[in-house]
């Protein structure tokens, strides 16, 4: 038995003010083939899960390119066509080949290619013929076109957001594969389309009792797999919404009633899913307020993890005018302001520029007069059992306001972002992190109380105003009931 393995990953808000090259590959995550670290990525996970099989089952695994790049905005052609290339050529350099394994995030755009994912894999697919058995990993706040369905053989989705599970969903993929491959299952896959878009985080209810229904039709053995799409509402993509997907044992009837009850399902949630936002103003009064703390407060617009460049200064300048003390907020995105700190020293004290560069919508930048209480080249945070890159990182000091700047664009994913640059966490009232539910498993552990601020910014967050130009399906909430059948 012979496999081939790559990841190539990337969540495109097309409204984002960034741009995304090839550098953002490299600064984020690039591995040449047979480089990639025993430690998975979000959409890499595939590769230890295929090198823990291969050492058990005895197959011949062949390594291409695994590369992963910051959510931002539209990835030039360019870039797009040198790693899309560069994946191809190896697949062909390893035929022949029984099974291909792609670890795909699925919300790719590039210029020129609205679908990269079910190009990629429609162009693979022309390469290894028919009889190979091609098994991807989504995640699921991505874009499931027809072009996937009909290309691949087995797909999973993390179930979880925050996506607690994406070496599960690595590991169930690459099982389905071999059990494909070796013909103990004859995968079928069933998609229904929810015609949503909304939130769905699965850390509360009813998303939590959901996960939980899908997970219990795998054990009982009644579907391969089930996975939820939420889709990715910063995306201008036809396939925009969200959709259930059952792969079953060759029971495609079975599938698809499974696939449209949980849709349907799915689908009466809508409104219901979100927690509930507060402005800038009152979760900042509240947070100070607390009896106890670290309370959190999730800055959920100015995300990295939802392609905006993360160095919006709203809320920093409400924490400013409500004479905030003891917080700590992580991170603002700001390459320029480190390299000034790491040039003044740690322990130096100067009047600094820093965040509001990239956008019109992200407030204005803050000057102050700063005290530069850690230099760091080379941060880093973890999410779950992955490394994820900060950069070279500042921590500065603005009245009984600590702020972590970084340079390499990433959301919050876990206390150590604050710990590891020598922020003592149990000390802060008012811990302040942009995310919009990723940061909710690692940071729930830590803090008194979890507190969500919504503040108006460059993410397009309400698709009914969205201006959409690619969309042609009905969906809510942009349609009410777009459902509605027609009389015959």
């Amino acid at each position: 038995m012979r496999i081939f393995c790559a990841s190539l990953a990337t969540e495109t808000n097309t409204f984002s003010p960034l741009r995304t090259d090839f550098s953002d590959f490299e600064q984020s995550f690039y591995a040449a083939p047979g480089e990639h670290p025993q430690t998975p990525t979000l959409c890499s996970a595939i590769f230890p899960a295929l090198r823990t099989r291969a050492a058990t089952d005895g197959f011949d695994l062949v390594e291409g390119t695994a590369t992963w790049a910051e959510p931002g905005g539209l990835i030039n052609a360019g870039t797009w066509r040198r790693l899309r290339d560069e994946i191809l050529a190896q697949v062909r350099a390893a035929m022949p080949l029984d099974g291909v394994v792609l670890g795909l995030h699925g919300a790719m755009i590039a210029e020129g290619c609205v679908d990269c994912e079910g190009t990629l894999i429609e162009e693979v697919r022309d390469i290894v013929g028919s009889k190979t058995i091609i098994g991807v990993s989504f995640d699921p706040h991505s874009h499931l076109s027809d072009k996937r369905v009909q290309n691949a053989d087995v797909i999973t989705v993390f179930k979880e957001f925050p996506h607690t599970d994406f070496v599960a969903a690595g590991e169930a993929c690459v099982d389905l594969t071999l059990r494909a491959i070796r013909k103990e299952i004859t995968p079928v896959l069933s998609v229904f389309d929810v015609r949503m878009i909304e939130i769905l985080p699965t850390s509360r209810h009813p998303m939590r009792g959901f996960v939980d229904k899908m997970t219990a039709l795998e054990k009982a053995g009644e579907v391969l797999s089930v996975s939820a799409i939420h889709g990715f509402m910063a995306g201008d993509s036809p396939d925009l919404g969200a959709k259930i997907i059952v792969v079953t044992d060759n029971q495609h009837a079975d599938g698809d009633r499974i696939a449209e009850a949980l849709g349907r399902e799915l689908f009466s949630f809508r409104g219901q899913t979100k927690p509930e936002f507060m402005s800038a103003e009152a979760a900042l009064r509240k947070a100070g307020e607390a009896p106890a703390g670290p309370v959190v407060v999730a800055d959920v617009w100015d995300n990295p993890g939802g392609g905006v460049a993360g160095d919006s200064t709203l809320v920093l300048q409400e924490a400013m005018a409500q004479n905030l003390t003891s917080a700590a907020f992580g991170t603002i995105w700001d390459p320029m302001a480190v390299r000034l700190c790491h040039a003044a020293g740690e322990g130096a004290a100067l009047d600094l520029r820093f965040g509001g560069k990239t956008s019109a919508k992200a407030g204005d930048p803050i000057d102050a007069r700063v005290k530069v209480i850690r230099n760091q080249r080379g941060a880093v945070q973890s999410f779950g059992s992955s490394v994820v890159p900060l950069g070279d990182c500042s921590v500065i000091r603005l009245g009984g306001i600590d702020v972590v700047l970084n340079s390499n664009r990433s959301q919050a994913f876990s206390p150590d972002l604050f710990t590891n640059l020598g922020i003592d966490i149990a000390e802060k009232k008012v811990l302040v992190v942009k995310s919009t539910n990723h940061f909710h498993g690692a940071f729930a552990e830590i803090a008194s109380q979890i507190i969500y601020a919504a503040v108006d910014g460059p993410y397009p967050s309400d698709p009914s105003t969205t201006p959409y130009q690619r969309l042609s399906r009905a969906i809510w909430p942009i349609c009410d009931d777009p459902h509605q059948r027609k009389p015959i």
